[in-house]
């Protein structure tokens, strides 16, 4: 159920696509529930909103298999948000006392006798219980056993072109184990994966960028193209490297030293180590020390050709070459997951969370809030609040499709974003000039036209959009306590008067045309194996970077975990601790050159040149103060040391 966001590779969505579903939480107290005239207590948000009546194909058939997960709630659902919510907040008391994974467990986790009695209902009604952990009990069956344990016939709806089985009506408990249950998953079957035999593929087919490139912004004028926007305009950059975003954003003398950070992906690129010690010995970031980049890997992989698993290879690389760039000396641990999937992508954060490998957790994946549905956005608000109460904090990118009508037809923005209880990335333009020198920032967002047959013009100037920062305000989720006061009421009463969540919270660089150079071992075109490097972007980019950002911000604060950092970044809010990133910093349009390969690897199948204006995401606009596109806006230079004062 996921929308692609992984990476951008030179301008162009790379994979990483995943079905997840979040959901319509405040600050994420659990969905509730309400008992029903048999005596039975319903779970809400169990039954999609697209399984309606005119959608009704008729019953499953009673043989049919249910996978499923039944969520445990835990001794107290509302003590863990509201504690969660004050060790994140600066102004509480209880800010910062983090409690350890099992101190979180032993206080909010589910109880022995709770997680008896769920799995004796569920095999009583015939259901298979196939493993039981802290989080959840996973169970297999039929359509008669599943119908007699929820309280719920379950239909065969349509859904698109396709037709998929749910609950005719919401899930249900019995009575006794009000409060003992969160949620159940696995009830409907349609998709709720992240695209991106089972053993992982080799590498995808080898991804180069043509030139001429600028080495900084603006070093390398395309004097010989037409202008734009009045004026002649410089070749996109080769690709920025470590150097240039720690300057840019800030980093000063902190390296990231003590500070734990995992990335979570699905699957596992196979040259992942070889890739990162040759990229940072290439590119001037200090050499990785010995045991600073672990992997924790599922036993097997699954849904491999499903989920294009050699698509994730390239995420993993961007992430973890991103993060070592910019905090050189922190400790990466990539987590992969099994598939693409949402059980096994919760698993992976679950992994996170239970064995606190990390304060700072980066993810570069996500899906539209249409597709979201309130069983799953309980579950994955449930693990950020674990990690939120540890002193974990998450970021997730906000999507590279802008307000996602080119993409879906429907102004949305993206989950899991959209939670209240993560940090969400929204993505800028860099300009990094000479000397490393920070020069300004657009809200990313495309716009292409492609140079005439005659040479003296851009066709259908400024062209088409082609890909931007995701942004905007949910649907679903309620504006959370932090965003009252900085953003402004239009935005966060868009969808409703009593204001929503607005995405995103903070921002980096993203833009493909100024994006990052990652290298990566790729399928060649003879068939061997073999290291190259290219530029890519995406809010999948923005992600790690910031991560990276807040592990320098750990590094000042002594190595004292920030947690759910949004309560700390708006209060930080109209200070020149943040780049203001508007759409038109120099007060003009701005625009660069691209030439690429037309085959994506050597000039054999001929150039393609274009212009590339910035700042024009679809209809979300950066201005001045907080906005859709960039949030609070970019770390400027004093960002990262303010955290020594708190």
């Amino acid at each position: 159920m996921r929308s692609n966001r992984a990476t951008v590779r030179a301008g162009v969505s790379m994979a990483a696509t995943l079905p997840m579903i979040a959901g319509a939480l405040v600050l994420g107290i659990p969905a509730a529930h309400a008992a029903d005239h048999s005596g039975r207590n319903a779970l809400a948000g169990t039954k999609p909103l697209w399984a309606t009546a005119k959608a009704d194909k008729g019953s499953t058939p009673n043989g049919a298999q249910v996978s499923a997960r039944v969520f445990l709630a835990g001794r107290d659902a509302a003590g863990l948000a509201a504690y969660a919510k004050a060790v994140a907040d600066p102004s509480s008391p209880s800010y910062g006392k983090y409690l350890s994974a099992a101190q979180a467990q032993r206080q909010f986790g589910a109880t022995k006798a709770q997680k008896a009695a769920v799995t004796s209902w569920l095999k009583s009604a015939g259901l298979k219980v196939t493993s039981v952990t802290a989080h959840y009990v996973a169970v297999t069956g039929d359509v008669a056993a599943a119908e007699k344990a929820f309280g719920t016939q379950l239909h065969d709806f349509a859904k698109g072109s396709r037709t998929y089985r749910a609950p005719a009506q919401s899930a249900t408990v019995p009575e006794g184990l009000k409060g003992a249950v969160l949620t159940v998953t696995g009830l409907d079957n349609a998709p709720h994966k992240a695209n991106h035999e089972d053993q992982l593929p080799p590498p995808e087919t080898v991804f180069k960028n043509s030139g001429p490139f600028s080495s900084y912004y603006g070093s390398r004028i395309a004097k010989s193209l037409p202008s734009a926007y009045g004026t002649k305009i410089p070749y996109a950059i080769k690709g920025y490297t470590g150097k240039q975003l720690r300057s840019a954003y800030g980093a000063g003398k902190y390296t990231g030293e003590g500070v734990r950070v995992a990335i979570t992906d699905a699957y596992a690129s196979p040259t992942i180590a070889f890739d990162a010690a040759n990229y940072a010995k290439r590119n001037g970031d200090a050499a990785w020390k010995t045991s600073r980049l672990h992997q924790v890997l599922p036993a097997q992989y699954t849904k491999t050709t499903e989920c294009g698993a050699a698509g994730w290879y390239g995420e993993e690389t961007l992430d973890v070459e991103a993060v070592h760039a910019v905090a050189p000396a922190a400790d990466v641990t990539y987590v992969g997951a099994a598939s693409c999937y949402d059980d096994d992508l919760l698993d992976s954060l679950s992994k996170v969370v239970d064995n606190h490998l990390a304060d700072i957790v980066s993810n570069s994946w996500g899906d539209v809030e249409a597709n979201q549905t309130p069983d799953l956005a309980a579950a994955y608000d449930q693990v950020f609040q674990f990690g939120a109460v540890e002193g974990i904090g998450f970021y997730f990118s906000s999507g590279d499709n802008g307000d996602e009508v080119a993409n879906t037809k429907t102004k949305q923005v993206d989950t899991p974003a959209n939670s209240a209880w993560v940090t969400a990335v929204g993505g800028t333009s860099l300009a990094v000039g000479k000397g490393d020198a920070y020069k300004w920032e657009t809200g990313w967002g495309t716009e292409k036209a492609l140079l005439s047959a005659d040479g003296k013009s851009w066709t259908g100037f400024p062209g088409a959009y082609t890909s931007g920062a995701g942004g905007g305000t949910s649907k679903t989720v309620p504006q959370p306590y932090y965003q009252k006061g900085v953003v402004p009421a239009a935005l966060a009463t868009a969808n409703n008067a009593a204001g929503n969540r607005v995405v995103p919270d903070i921002a980096a660089i993203a833009d493909p045309n100024t994006g990052f150079l990652v290298g990566q071992t790729q399928s060649l075109t003879d068939g061997t194996l073999g290291y190259s490097e290219y530029r890519i972007g995406g809010t999948s980019l923005a992600a790690p970077v910031i991560a990276a950002v807040q592990a320098l911000a750990q590094e000042a604060r002594g190595g004292k975990a920030i947690g759910f950092a949004n309560p700390s970044i708006y209060s930080r809010y109209g200070s020149k601790l943040y780049h203001d990133v508007v759409d038109k910093p120099t007060g003009k349009d701005l625009a660069v050159a691209r030439v690429d390969f037309v085959n994506g690897h050597d000039a054999t199948g001929g150039l393609s040149i274009s212009v590339r204006s910035l700042g024009k995401d679809s209809s979300l606009k950066a201005v001045k103060g907080y906005d859709d596109v960039t949030g609070v806006g970019s770390p400027a230079w004093g960002y990262v040391d303010s955290y020594r004062r708190h």
